[in-house]
């Protein structure tokens, strides 16, 4: 007896004989057709126990068809393949309700695999919702193995209200993550709330969070609402969790096993319905041997974990990412530009440790700071040999600026030989480093906020909450 009926369709004869003949040695009855007519003709008249069906056809595309075979027979595994290998195929494989998704190419073991599954498990698993609207925008690029897994998981995490750890280096693209986790998801229609754990001080984070009541310390002067309360029915984005302080974490911790808490200084619990994305770029478990995080509110975080690959292991992503910045860039009003093959292979062999990010920010400065249509690998070279895109004056404040932060350091530290100063001192530390470090940073960027923050070395969010924190007026000027 076999195993189960597969009904294969793909234009490609070479792909149908490599299934056929993959799905047979495994015990399956394999039918295969080159058209969509043909495979719904088939699933019509109850044929098949699993479909696999590349996306684009010459009669149909299988986005339409997947939604006709469910209203006929729901319980039917669908397993599509594609290569046109984009996050968005992924998110419209799952939400046409498709069990599976496959780049182009494929991995035999993989499908087969995926097959006996699909076919082991009970018939009335839930499917996941269609949706009849499209999407303007494309929120993830690249057609890398490292990010097809992504994508899978993603499309397979999208209809669930499950935890999701992201990890990865700064500048991979972990907040983006996070909101196409949102915005393509069942919470979609909630709103999105991100707090960066690294960018607010410590003893202000358990009332960003949670909230405060009037009077519940000096200084609170009217109730304000917690991030958890903002996030109410939708999705908080805790980025940078390793630097969430313990106190917090006990508190956080309450939240993920009882579904509620209690603002600062209030009494009464508050029950809560968000979803949890955390992310990182520290090893956690290194922080838990430590002793900075606690153990059981790793394992409460990390229901999924997601690992973004730096951009120097998926490098072959790299043409469709400067071409989807170089787009934008367009959009936002800059010349058009076109990069030729000698530069995309400079590009390719460059170490990136600023990520997608630093990619990003380079695709920003060849747009706006260079007249010729096609960049060339000059162009490249220029850049990548130097601190490109900030003018000789910006290096030397920068230098002048290291100096004085030296200078200021030295003054508050020098009568605590041996010892420590007071924690209090710290925030009034901070506060005259940081304005004059900003200050400088933008005046030698001519206010480029872009361009600041890598000169400093920081996210451009932190920037522009330091910015706004410190009151810094930002004035732009021509170059």
């Amino acid at each position: 007896m076999p195993a189960g009926s597969i009904l294969v369709a793909d234009d490609d004869a070479a792909i149908r004989t490599v299934l056929n003949q993959a799905l047979s040695r495994a015990g399956y009855e394999v039918r295969s057709t080159s058209n969509a007519a043909t495979l719904w003709r088939w699933v019509s008249q109850g044929e098949g126990d699993l479909v696999i069906t590349d996306v684009v056809m010459p009669d149909e595309n299988a986005f339409e068809l997947i939604p006709r075979i469910k209203k006929i027979r729901p319980d039917l595994p669908i397993v599509v393949m594609s290569a046109q290998n984009t996050f968005m195929t992924a998110i419209r494989a799952s939400e046409k309700g498709a069990y599976e998704y496959l780049p182009k190419p494929f991995d035999l073991k993989e499908l087969v695999a995926i097959v006996g599954r699909a076919l082991s498990e009970p018939k009335d698993k839930p499917q996941a919702p269609i949706r009849s609207d499209e999407f303007d925008s494309i929120p993830l690029v690249g057609r890398s193995p490292a990010m097809q897994e992504i994508y899978r998981l993603l499309a397979r995490l999208m209809q669930t209200d499950l935890t999701v750890m992201i990890t990865g280096e700064s500048g991979t693209g972990k907040e983006l993550v996070a909101r196409a986790l949102h915005d393509f998801g069942k919470r979609r229609t909630g709103p999105f709330v991100a707090i960066n754990m690294a960018a607010i001080p410590r003893d202000l984070i358990e009332s960003e969070l949670f909230g405060h009541e009037k009077g519940a310390f000096t200084g609170a002067n009217t109730r304000s609402a917690g991030r958890f309360e903002l996030a109410e029915g939708g999705t908080l984005f805790l980025d940078e969790i390793g630097d969430m302080p313990m106190e917090a974490q006990t508190r956080l911790l309450r939240v993920l096993q009882q579904g509620e808490y209690t603002t600062v200084g209030g009494r009464s619990p508050i029950k809560t319905d968000v979803r949890i994305v955390a992310a990182t770029n520290k090893d956690l478990r290194i922080l838990i041997q430590q002793g900075l995080f606690r153990e059981d509110l790793f394992f409460r975080l990390n229901v999924v974990p997601l690992r973004l690959p730096p951009l120097r292991e998926r490098t072959e992503d790299i043409a469709d990412l400067i071409r989807h910045f170089f787009l934008q860039a367009e959009r936002e009003g800059l010349p058009p530009k076109q990069i030729d093959q000698a530069a995309l292979d400079r590009l390719k062999k460059y170490a990136w440790p600023g990520n997608v990010r630093e990619l990003e920010n380079l695709a920003r400065r060849l747009a706006a700071l260079y007249p010729q249509d096609t960049i060339t690998v000059a162009v490249v070279d220029s850049e990548l040999t130097q601190p490109a895109a900030i003018p000789e004056p910006a290096a030397a404040e920068a230098d002048s600026l290291s100096a004085a932060v030296e200078r200021n350091l030295s003054k508050y530290f020098a009568g605590f030989q041996g010892s420590l100063p007071p924690p209090g001192l710290y925030h009034r530390i901070l506060r005259e480093i940081e304005y004059p470090l900003l200050s400088a940073a933008l005046a030698a960027t001519r206010g480029n906020q872009i361009r600041a923050a890598d000169l400093l070395g920081v996210n451009r969010n932190t920037l522009r909450k330091k910015i706004r924190d410190l009151d810094i007026q930002v004035i732009r000027t021509s170059n």
